[in-house]
């Protein structure tokens, strides 16, 4: 992949591409975006209740296990069975939704609570459609 090294506006300002004077580089998104390969996985998000942090239904997650956690870390993580993108408030033992529509989920001794990863990046796809490239299971 090409990676033209300037920072687009999402405005229109002219009508010559900027990017003509500029040369190519040779990089792909895995250098980009995955730091640690051997411990990283994609996931898709599904729903509504991440939207104040900027991630969205059918968004992909890019989430690596070897990034430690911190307080207010975006964690997807195996909560009674089920996989979760949250918000961890690690003083107060909480998951939390970045949607006010949602309460917050206390973590308590039974349940079933394994952290998967941090939610290092989120990407949109503004063309295609996902449900071409696979369902939500909701």
């Amino acid at each position: 992949m090409k990676v033209v090294p300037i920072y687009a506006s999402a405005g229109i300002v002219g009508f010559e591409s900027p990017a003509a004077e500029y040369t190519q580089l040779g990089l792909s998104l895995d250098q980009l975006l995955i730091k640690h390969p051997e411990a990283t996985f994609i996931g898709i998000a599904c729903g509504d209740s991440m939207q104040g942090v900027g991630i969205f239904d059918k968004d992909l997650l890019i989430v690596d296990r070897a990034v430690n956690t911190k307080q207010m870390s975006v964690i997807v993580a195996n909560y009674n069975g089920e996989f979760i993108c949250k918000l961890l408030d690690k003083n107060r033992r909480v998951l939390l939704s970045a949607n006010t529509v949602y309460k917050p989920v206390s973590i308590s001794e039974i349940d079933e609570f394994r952290i998967e990863g941090v939610v290092v990046c989120s990407i949109r796809n503004h063309d295609m459609p996902f449900h071409e490239l696979t369902e939500c299971m909701r």
